[in-house]
């Protein structure tokens, strides 16, 4: 039987960053260690408890049976006392020029940060908000890890997060005012067979609006690949291409009388932006903070 009080908790923390990385060079960058720290680390954790813990797999490591048993229980344990730390720690948004770390897409910049900064400048104006996208298969890690602080938007694939849903929206076509398939249209929807004639403008980065029109066979109707959702705006007023995207990020185009917005009654169009964050975290009194914060300014839209 393991002696307890024998146990480095260092240990804890190299094996909960190895069972969530499932590599040990993400793992060492997690910890902010080299590797061969890393792996010294997780050769005495081995030896204290008697198991390999993890064994050698395409890309990495993969846990064995005794590992995935304990690693909800170290989970626990370290959250627990990361929040016990945290709750002595004071933070005043008035004083505080922390910065605060955000995953966003450039749609998700669009559509949040005008008002995040207003919030920001009125209850906290020293503090800094840095927001970059991150792949989504990194942000869990990123959250873990400190590298991020929040990760907000429509992110299916990331789990093992804290969320909170802050937003309902679908997406819509989004045409030039005058297009020709809208003549006589008034607002009803197009038929299948009028979208099958248009071409398209899709933002590279954007894999949603590519997977919907690949359901809808229309990804040979692809004109244009931008890298920027900003280019959009000007690309649509001044062609006959079509872009999908959410309603509620073009009903921000300017000036509004010269774009027409068509729902198109998909069920796959529909959606749910939510705040992610870790649970490892999630007690820090300024990441307390800013999620009431953000919660205020967007969870009841």
């Amino acid at each position: 039987m393991t002696n307890t009080e024998r146990l480095d908790l260092n240990l804890l923390r190299v094996f909960d960053a190895v069972y969530r990385a499932r590599n040990i060079s993400r793992a060492a960058g997690l910890l902010g260690l080299s590797q061969p720290a890393t792996s010294q680390a997780l050769t005495r954790l081995r030896l204290a408890l008697r198991d390999h813990l993890f064994e050698r797999a395409p890309g990495g490591v993969r846990p064995t049976e005794r590992a995935q048993r304990l690693a909800p229980t170290v989970a626990r344990a370290l959250a627990m006392l990361d929040d016990g730390l945290a709750q002595h720690q004071r933070f005043d948004p008035r004083e505080s020029a922390e910065p605060l770390r955000l995953h966003l897409t450039d749609i998700g910049e669009a559509r949040f940060l005008p008002r995040l900064a207003a919030a920001l400048h009125r209850e906290a104006p020293a503090m800094q908000i840095q927001s970059s996208p991150w792949p989504q298969s990194g942000i869990a890690a990123a959250l873990d890890s400190g590298e991020l602080h929040f990760a907000i938007g429509y992110l299916p694939a990331v789990t093992g997060t804290q969320q909170l849903r802050l937003l309902e929206d679908r997406y819509a076509l989004v045409l030039r005012a005058g297009h020709p398939r809208l003549a006589g249209r008034g607002d009803a929807a197009l038929s299948p067979e009028a979208l099958r004639s248009m071409d398209f403008v899709v933002v590279r980065s954007h894999s949603q609006t590519q997977r919907m029109l690949q359901v809808l066979r229309l990804e040979q109707r692809i004109r244009m690949l931008t890298s920027s959702f900003l280019a959009l705006p000007g690309i649509v007023r001044a062609t006959d291409l079509g872009v999908l995207m959410p309603r509620q990020v073009a009903e921000a185009f300017e000036p509004r009388r010269s774009f027409r917005i068509v729902d198109l009654g998909m069920p796959m169009g529909e959606f749910h932006v939510s705040l992610h964050w870790s649970r490892r975290h999630e007690q820090l009194p300024m990441l307390r903070w800013a999620r009431e914060l953000i919660r205020r300014s967007f969870g009841e839209e």
